[in-house]
C-alpha cells in the first residue's frame, strides 16, 4: 500500500487532498525543533546506581517539589527516610501523604519528625533529641531541600523569633541543624559513606556580598533569596573543613562529605509562586501560558536527578568534599568567595552570635510566658476553689433553711393536734 502511493506521488505529484509539502515541512520542522528544545531543557537523567537498602536519610523539604521527587526515588531504592516537617506526624494530611508514599514505593520505612525550620527552638529540640542517644543513631545522609521565598514586590517578613524569613529558613536553619547534629555525623563508622547534600540555586551568582547589610532601602526579595543561598554555600565549605579537622578516635580519616547541588529551574510550587508574584492574576496568566513553563522548565522529577546523582555517584565519595553538582556532573563554582576562609569565618561568627542572642531572648520570653500561664492557672484554680466553697456554703445554708422549714411544719402539726 505505501509503495504504490509513493510511486503515484513521485510520478504524478501529490493528490489534491494533501496539504502543500512546504506546509508539511514547516510543521514537521517546528515539531522536531520543539521536541529537541524540550529534551534539552529537561536536563540529564541520573546515570548513577547504588543500593540504598538500610541507609538512613534525613530530608528537609521532602513533601513537595523536587524534595518529594527525590524522596520517592530514594525510598523506591530501599532507603529509610526521615522527613523533617513543620506539621506533627499525627496531622491527617501528613499521615495520608506518608501512607500513599509507602504504597507507591513499597517501602514502610518512611517516617516524619516535627521540626519548624523557622524556629531555632524547634530545631534545637529535635536535633538534641536525635543526638541524645547511645550508641549514636545511624545517619547516612542529610538532604537539605527546604527553602522559602518572598514573591517579587513582596514585603520583608520576619519569623516569630524576629529573623528575616528567607535568611532563617534557607540558611540559618541549616546552619543550626548541622551544628547540633555534627557529633552524630562525625560518630558514624569509618566504612559508612556519609553525605550532606545542600541544594542551592544559580541566583547565588548575583548575590550581594555577605558583609553588605541589606537594609530596608536595599532589601529586595531577589537579593535576599540570592544572599541566603550564597551564605549556605559559604557555610557548606566551612562545615566540610570543620568535619575534616575532626580527629577520629580510631585514627582513620573522616568519611563525611558536603556536596552542593543545583537542580536548575523546575516547575515547583516555589517557582510558580515566584512567577505568579503570589497573586491570583499572576496564577491566571501562568495557567494561560502554561505551555512556556512546561517547555523551558524541568519537571520536579527531572530536577531531582542531580540530587539523586549526588546521593548515588560513587566517585563523589572519593577525594575531598565540597564538590558542586549540576546536570548530573561535577562543575566549578561561579564565585571565588564561596571558598573564602575569611568570609566563612566571619559568617560563622555572626551566625553563632545571632543564634545565641535570639535563643536567650526567646528563653526569657518562654520563662515569662510560663510564669504568666502558671499564674493564670493558679488564678483559675483559686476561682474554682472559691466557687466550690461558695457552693458548699450555699448547700449548708439551704440545708439549715430546710431544717427550719421542717421544724415549723412539725410545730404547726403539733398545735393543730
Amino acid at each position: 500500500m505505501p509503495i504504490p502511493f509513493l510511486t503515484e506521488v513521485l510520478f504524478n505529484g501529490p493528490p489534491k487532498w494533501m496539504p502543500d509539502p512546504w506546509i508539511l515541512f514547516a510543521v514537521g520542522t517546528t515539531g522536531a525543533l520543539l521536541y529537541i528544545l524540550k529534551v534539552y531543557c529537561s536536563g540529564y537523567l541520573n546515570p548513577a546506581e547504588r543500593d540504598m537498602h538500610g541507609r538512613v536519610i534525613m530530608v528537609t523539604g521532602g513533601t513537595s517539589g523536587i524534595g518529594a521527587a527525590a524522596v520517592e526515588s530514594l525510598a523506591t531504592s530501599g532507603a529509610q527516610i526521615v522527613l523533617l516537617t513543620r506539621l506533627p506526624p499525627s496531622d491527617a494530611f501528613l499521615a495520608d501523604y506518608i501512607g500513599e508514599m509507602r504504597k507507591r514505593t513499597n517501602n514502610e520505612m518512611i517516617y516524619a519528625e516535627q521540626v519548624d525550620l523557622s524556629s531555632l527552638y524547634s530545631i534545637r529540640q529535635f536535633a538534641t533529641k536525635w543526638i541524645d542517644n547511645a550508641p549514636p543513631r545511624r545517619l547516612d545522609m542529610i538532604i537539605l531541600c527546604a527553602a522559602t521565598l518572598t514573591p517579587p514586590g513582596g514585603k520583608r517578613t520576619r519569623t516569630a523569633e524576629g529573623i528575616e524569613e528567607m535568611w532563617m529558613v534557607n540558611y540559618l536553619a541549616n546552619f543550626h541543624l548541622l551544628g547540633i547534629l555534627s557529633p552524630a555525623i562525625r560518630a558514624q563508622p569509618f566504612d559508612r559513606d556519609v553525605r550532606v547534600i545542600m541544594t542551592t540555586c544559580s541566583s547565588y551568582i548575583s548575590s550581594p556580598l555577605l558583609g553588605e547589610d541589606l537594609d530596608k532601602k536595599k532589601w529586595t526579595p531577589r537579593k535576599a533569596y540570592a544572599r541566603s543561598k550564597l551564605a549556605l554555600m559559604v557555610f557548606g565549605q566551612a562545615f566540610q573543613k570543620h568535619l575534616d579537622a575532626y580527629k577520629r578516635p580510631d585514627g582513620l580519616p573522616m568519611n563525611s562529605r558536603v556536596i552542593f547541588v543545583d537542580p536548575s529551574f523546575s516547575r515547583t510550587p516555589g517557582m510558580r509562586r515566584w512567577l505568579t508574584r503570589g497573586t491570583v492574576w499572576g496564577l491566571f496568566v501562568y495557567v494561560s501560558v502554561y505551555f512556556l513553563p512546561w517547555l523551558f522548565l524541568k519537571s520536579a522529577e527531572m530536577g531531582a536527578q542531580s540530587i539523586l546523582f549526588a546521593a548515588m555517584e560513587q566517585n563523589l565519595a572519593r577525594g575531598p568534599g565540597g564538590k558542586f553538582v549540576k546536570e548530573c556532573q561535577e562543575v566549578d563554582f561561579a564565585r571565588t568567595d564561596v571558598k573564602d576562609e575569611a568570609v566563612a569565618k566571619k559568617l560563622w561568627e555572626v551566625s553563632d552570635k545571632l543564634i545565641e542572642k535570639t535563643e536567650k531572648e526567646q528563653a526569657a520570653l518562654r520563662v515569662i510566658e510560663k510564669k504568666a500561664q502558671e499564674a493564670a492557672e493558679k488564678e483559675k484554680k483559686d476561682a474554682e476553689k472559691a466557687k466550690e466553697l461558695q457552693s458548699l456554703v450555699d448547700a449548708i445554708k439551704k440545708g439549715k433553711e430546710n431544717e427550719k422549714t421542717k421544724s415549723r411544719r412539725k410545730g404547726k402539726k403539733a398545735a393543730a393536734s
